[in-house]
Order: C-alpha cells, then structure tokens, then sequence
C-alpha cells in the first residue's frame, strides 16, 4: 500500500509540467505565426505603395494615355482655334474698312450691341445675395410698370394723331412694293453702289428687288399718279406716285404699267408689272421714297409689314456687299 501512494505522489507532477510546456510552445508557436504574418502583411502593403507610386496599374495606364491623348487633342484644337480667329479678325476689319471707305461710316452691329454690358451684368448678379437680388427684381419690376403705363400712353397718344390725321395716314408709303415674305429678294440697298456698266461708285437712290419679269408692283401708299414714264429713258418704264405730304415713290425699270397719269391709287393696288427696261443689268424693280424732295432709305418705311426682328434682318442683308442692277 505504501508502495502504491509512493508511485502516486512521484508522477503527477510530471505530468502537470509536460502539459504547461507544451501550452508555452504553442503559445510561442502562434506567436511567431502572428510575427510572420504582420510581417508579411507589411511587406505587401509596402510593396503595393511602392509598386503604385513607380508603376501605373492597367487601368491607370488606359486612363494616362486616353488623358495624354485628349491633351494633344485639345492643344491642336487650341491651336486651330487661335488660326481662325486671326482669320475672321482680319476679314472682319477688311470688311470694317471697305464699309468706311465707302460709306464714310461704321457698319451696323446688332448681334454685337450691348452684348459686353449683358457680361458684366451677369457677373454683377452672381455676386448679390438672394435678398438684395429680391430687392433689385422688385425695383425693376416698378421700373417696367412705369415704363409700360408711359407706353400705353404713348400708343394713346399716337392714336389720337392717326385719327386726327383721318386718311392721310394711308398716304405714307409704308409696305414693300412686291411680295417679299422671306425678305430674300432685296439685292441692293441704299447707298454708294458701283454702277454695273460705268463701273464706278454711285450714290443707289433706292432698293433693287431681284423678281422675274412679269411679277406684280403694289402701290406702296394712297396717291395720285404723277408720272408715268417711256421706255426711252435710262429708268425705263416708270412710274411716280404723289402721296401727298411731301411723300413720293418712284418704281422703275417696268415691263408695263397698268395705270395713267392723275389716276388715284390705294395701298396695295396693282400699278405695274416688273422688267428689264431702261439701263437695267437684269430684270428687276428699282425702288425710291422721296420725302420732301430728298432720297431716303425706303427701309425705314416698311415699318407696316416689318417686325422688329424683320427690320434687323433686313438691315443686315442691306449692309451685306451687294450690287446694283442700275
């Protein structure tokens, strides 16, 4: 029996000392897994931002040269863009110059006008906060209310001359002497024009319609015929009418004409017939407004027929470099 206890005693110890050195060498087992793998961890991080900062991956490579790409581009572009607009510049002052040189004054520029003060506007407004931008619409409103109410009175006031002026109204020439819907047909304005057979400039009293021959001529006002000439003149067949209030039109170069000296005519009657008559290039209708004896620019009575917009477009056709037809 105490043989038995003796063995007891000698091996339990042992066997808690096998065990708690088998837990420290797994313990430093894991350890080291753990040391191996955080170092492995930081080299690959390490070598991700290092191979990242010295080397583009596929897609940054596709990205980098599709930028590089675009740059050229662009720098081409650029390039092209400053050549053209060298280019226009010149042609624009080319032109600024020819309009100056014959007709002592500044071509029109409606696109141009006010565009630089609109920029500066915008700017302006950027800048405001929402309650002084409320403020300031509110002023502009008041502003417009008061402008439409001088307006109105305005129209008021210029109906109560028309009615006072009872039919003379009707006797100012103030549509075009042919059907021109599409204002395409005007080929020469009012002006210096070089003449097409003494090849020199010559002042261009009125406005050439380029039409067929054959095509109606309207009585651009009520009148009276005044004159109604032969063909043996350089105008040709032509026809004056007196309006009355120093207002006379003249349409020439016709084909025939479909009224007599002292006969009175109305707004849009038909006078005539265009053609090819006189000293005339081509057939065509040569249009004049006098008023008080004087030539005047007979766009500017085309107001009944005319839109605003119309009006610039036709000032621009205008002042396009045109030839005259006699």
């Amino acid at each position: 029996m105490a043989v038995h206890k003796n063995d007891s005693k000698d091996t339990t110890p042992g066997r808690n000392s096998g065990e708690r050195s088998r837990g420290r060498r797994s313990r430093r087992g894991a350890l080291r897994t753990l040391v191996h793998l955080s170092v492995w961890v930081g080299i690959a991080v390490s070598y991700y931002f290092v191979f990242s900062f010295f080397f583009d991956t596929p897609a940054e490579m596709r990205l980098r040269t599709s930028t590089h790409r675009l740059e050229r581009e662009y720098e081409r572009l650029s390039e092209r863009y400053d050549s053209l607009a060298m280019v226009l510049e010149n042609v624009a002052e080319r032109d600024r110059n020819v309009f100056q040189v014959l007709f002592e004054s500044d071509p029109y520029d409606f696109e141009g006008i006010g565009q630089g003060e609109t920029w500066r506007e915008y700017e302006r407004l950027t800048d405001l906060s929402n309650r002084t931008l409320g403020a300031e619409f509110f002023d502009k409103m008041q502003t417009l209310d008061r402008g439409v109410k001088k307006l109105s009175a305005t129209y008021q006031s210029v109906g109560r001359q028309i009615d006072s002026m009872g039919g003379r109204a009707d006797r100012i020439p103030s549509i075009q002497p042919v059907v021109n819907n599409e204002l395409t047909l005007l080929t020469a304005s009012y002006g210096l024009r070089i003449h097409p057979f003494y090849r020199n400039l010559r002042p261009h009293g009125g406005v050439d319609y380029t039409v067929p021959e054959g095509t109606p001529v309207f009585a651009t006002g009520d009148g009276v015929v005044r004159d109604v000439f032969s063909r043996n003149t350089g105008s040709g067949i032509t026809v004056t009418i007196d309006h009355g209030s120093g207002y006379e039109t003249t349409y020439s170069h016709l084909s025939r004409s479909s009224v007599v000296n002292g006969q009175r005519v109305r707004r849009g009657d038909i006078i005539a017939r265009t053609g090819n008559t006189g000293l005339s290039l081509t057939p065509h209708l040569h249009y004049e407004v006098r008023k008080d004896g004087m030539r005047v620019d007979p766009i500017h009575y085309f107001f009944m027929e005319l839109t605003p917009s119309d009006y610039q477009r036709m000032m621009r056709i205008a002042r396009s470099g045109m030839q005259s037809f006699d």
